[in-house]
């Protein structure tokens, strides 16, 4: 008898563990297939790549292992961003996708804005800020996050959708946590969202000019000048005489 359930519960573990193996397997092929389409690059695995964060998510599950890892850049509104997008493995499983998207500004605080839906409660939990739209706050510094939380962050938040539990703000990132089984179509939707978020918190200065030279839209007015000026000289200069091969 015990011999008959020792079998059956073998078996069963065993058809756990290879429904769950295929399903690993199938995101993997469909994620590698979504990093070739966009010209991204992509890993099976870093373990690194968590540690570069520890709120949000990554505080609540753990940093984990990041696995199925997409590195790439996306344009928003505000130009080109840094972009990750990896399942966060912790204690054996996956229990989340994170999407990162990165700024050029870093903000000293951190700020995460859960679904009241989630149970978010850990034991290090940032200082309760309030309500923000449809999501509670939760900050490392209270008047810090007061200068970053305006009405168009509360706009960009609300576009992201319900099914993400948490969206955050860290040092140079924006990011969010979508469910495990989100496909390549919803994450590509989350980068929107998050660049949004991104560019509301990191909104391009038209008054400064990055390091190395000028913004690329005086670049461009440069070179268009450069090209009329060159026309214009050609226009102005003499016929020239004719190559020894028309003669």
């Amino acid at each position: 008898m015990w011999f008959v359930i020792a079998v059956v519960a073998f078996i069963a573990g065993g058809g756990f563990l290879l429904r769950d193996r295929a399903l690993l397997t199938s995101r993997n092929r469909e994620r590698r297939r979504w990093a070739g389409l966009r010209g991204w690059q992509f890993a099976e695995t870093d373990p690194l790549l968590p540690k570069k964060w520890s709120g949000g998510a990554v505080a609540y599950y753990g940093d984990g292992v990041a696995r199925d890892v997409v590195a790439g850049s996306t344009f928003t509104a505000d130009g080109r961003r840094k972009v990750f997008v990896f399942d966060l493995e912790a204690g054996g499983r996956v229990n989340t996708v994170i999407a990162a998207v990165q700024t050029r500004k870093v903000h000293p605080v951190v700020v995460e804005l859960w679904v009241p839906s989630t149970p978010f409660q850990r034991e290090h939990m940032p200082e309760l800020l309030g309500p923000v739209g449809q999501r509670y706050a939760f900050v490392s510094d209270i008047s810090g996050a007061r200068a970053l939380i305006t009405p168009d962050l509360v706009d960009a938040t609300e576009e992201i959708g319900r099914d993400i539990a948490v969206a955050w703000i860290e040092d140079g990132w924006v990011l969010a946590a979508a469910p495990p089984n989100s496909s390549p179509s919803r994450l590509e939707r989350l980068l929107r969202g998050i660049g949004e978020i991104a560019d509301v918190v990191d909104p391009f200065d038209a008054e400064a000019e990055p390091a190395g030279g000028a913004r690329p839209e005086q670049a461009g007015a440069e070179r268009v000048e450069a090209e009329e000026s060159r026309g214009e000289q050609v226009k102005a200069a003499p016929e020239p005489v004719a190559d020894a091969k028309d003669a």
